[in-house]
């Protein structure tokens, strides 16, 4: 990472989220988490940028998702009549993650990061997650690190609801999927039609852009396990592991 940039981390958590990069007619799909033109189209609007402006130098930032907390897909189907004729539309489906907690994560030149920073904390127009129908359930803000995009998401405490940490209390440490801009020397990737050229709703423009998944690893803030005492007499052929305090 250069000492000319950093890196800015939001959680993205609510009730309900819906980041979809591949929504044709009535059927409205959700990918599995938070994508990064969705995520810049959020930062945009927290800048109080038109939806014409120009993106590319949002569109420049290095980005990476954390699933926290990947929640549940769940199906709803919507009706609507037309404004000004009254005619009935047809039905739409539209899919949502609910219960679902991210970090995201986005690095950039110190000067970007920092006006983003100031945005999210008090945004020009107010973000939601993914639609305007999905809130999020607090401030999105968490911090800016002078470190590289893995390593600030190493730095983020786990931001699941106290209920999923809660039912992994056995574990020191949780590993933690993410999805993120490729790596030199990861290996190969997937494409996604992700990378936004234009907002502008007269002509939405996006390309396709390479991620790579991968994992880290957190501390469990409500853990109940404790590093075991190793006498000086052990037998070191016999394995001491972590134990549940009782």
């Amino acid at each position: 990472m250069s000492e000319h940039t950093k890196v800015l981390t939001l959680r993205l958590a609510g009730p309900l989220q819906s980041w979809g990069v591949s929504s044709r007619f009535s059927r409205r799909t959700t990918e599995r988490a938070p994508t990064k033109s969705g995520v810049l189209g959020l930062l945009a609007a927290a800048l109080g940028r038109d939806r014409s402006a120009d993106v590319s130098d949002l569109a420049a930032l290095a980005f990476a998702v954390r699933l926290d907390q990947p929640g549940t897909r769940v199906r709803d189907f919507q009706t609507a009549h037309h404004g000004e004729t009254g005619k009935p539309m047809p039905v739409s489906e539209r899919l949502y993650l609910a219960d679902a907690v991210f970090v995201a994560a986005v690095e950039g030149e110190v000067a970007l990061i920092e006006a983003l920073y100031g945005a999210v904390r008090a945004p020009v127009y107010l973000p939601y997650l993914g639609r305007r129908s999905c809130p999020p359930s607090r401030p999105i803000d968490l911090d800016v690190h002078r470190r590289g995009l893995w390593r600030a998401l190493r730095a983020e405490p786990w931001q699941a609801s106290p209920w999923v940490q809660r039912r992994r209390t056995r574990e020191r440490r949780v590993e933690l999927e993410v999805i993120a801009d490729p790596v030199a020397d990861h290996g190969p990737g997937d494409a996604v039609r992700d990378q936004p050229l234009s907002f502008d709703p007269r002509h939405r423009r996006y390309a396709l852009r390479t991620v790579q998944s991968g994992a880290v690893t957190v501390p469990n803030p409500l853990s109940t396990t404790r590093r075991v005492f190793v006498p000086s007499n052990h037998d070191p052929m016999r394995p001491l592991e972590d134990r549940p305090c009782s």
